[in-house]
């Protein structure tokens, strides 16, 4: 196998990652294990993580799985139309296993599970029907889509994350351990910081979708407000709120210098990329560059509560 074969296969690879929703899952499993980590909540199970992922990947992949013959120029349908049969095997199974997994958690932990108060099954139930929402619910012969409206659609998102990966850590490790869910102001500031974080990459992906935004009439920030200003007016104001609310974190803690340091590189890669979205970008760009945010977010923040 020659050179180019070598590259040409690696980049199909490396492009299926993204495509699949694969690297999504992967982003959960790890921003899920600094949330932990910041919180000072041992780790959870093998079982819990691989839940993370498959519900993460089941997500995101639900709007692709449908059959479409229609030409379009967006490369990430295109994909799914070529490898259909795959993908609709790898939800069915994907689903199959969600619901057998999340029965046996039932049984297994049913009465703790009735015993608890109101707000953790509150906190149990209002991320999930966020992210329902954001697809669209139908009522009264109409849908509903938080989605269509656009300068909501990246807090919902960045709600949504925000509460998988540092809410559901907590309340799980609470209820197989049979202790009652308490709120904490440091896990409040960290939803905070996690929930700016991933609505400012959000509003940063709707650049890719400027043109078909604009037609479909959805008002998004950039639709609005325009590429620089959403850079500006947006997207580093937003920042700098996500990373005060760690400093408060990281001041009640009494973080050391270098500890402060790792977890603030994230916040400058942000800043970095959303400067170069001023150019016109690929589809796998934002995938990898602009969502891998969110991975270099947990990788630093991981090795800062870790080893300092």
């Amino acid at each position: 196998m020659n050179a180019e074969k070598v590259i040409t296969k690696f980049y199909r690879l490396f492009e299926s990652l993204f495509f699949s929703n694969y690297f999504y899952g992967i982003c959960a499993v790890a921003l899920s294990v600094e949330a932990s980590l910041q919180q000072h909540v041992p780790i959870n199970s093998l079982f819990y993580f691989v839940m993370i992922f498959l519900i993460t990947v089941l997500y995101y992949a639900y709007p692709y799985i449908r059959r479409t013959l229609i030409p379009t120029d967006n490369p990430r349908t295109n994909w799914y139309t070529q490898h259909y049969q795959f993908m609709r095997w790898n939800q069915i199974i994907i689903t199959i296993a969600v619901a057998v997994v999340a029965s046996l958690f039932c049984r297994r932990f049913g009465e703790i599970l009735l015993d608890m108060p109101p707000v953790p099954w509150l906190l149990i139930f209002v991320f999930p029907l966020t992210a329902s929402l954001y697809y669209g619910a139908n009522f009264l012969y109409r849908t509903y889509s938080l989605r269509k409206i656009g300068w909501l659609k990246p807090f919902v998102i960045g709600f949504t994350w925000a509460g998988l990966v540092t809410v559901y850590p907590v309340l799980f490790h609470d209820i197989i351990n049979q202790l009652t869910y308490e709120f904490r102001w440091a896990g409040v500031l960290l939803f905070v910081k996690n929930f700016m974080f991933i609505s400012v990459l959000c509003i940063m992906f709707d650049i890719k979708d400027y043109t078909a935004d604009y037609i479909a009439r959805l008002k998004t920030f950039v639709v609005n407000m325009g590429l620089s200003r959403t850079i500006f007016y947006i997207v580093l104001p937003l920042s700098v709120l996500g990373l005060v609310s760690f400093a408060l974190y990281a001041e009640t803690h009494e973080f050391n210098r270098v500890k402060l340091l790792l977890n603030v590189v994230p916040f400058l890669l942000l800043i970095i990329v959303a400067w170069s979205l001023r150019k016109r970008r690929s589809l796998l760009y934002y995938l990898c560059i602009v969502d891998g945010l969110m991975l270099a977010k947990a990788v630093f923040g991981s090795i800062a509560m870790k080893y300092f």
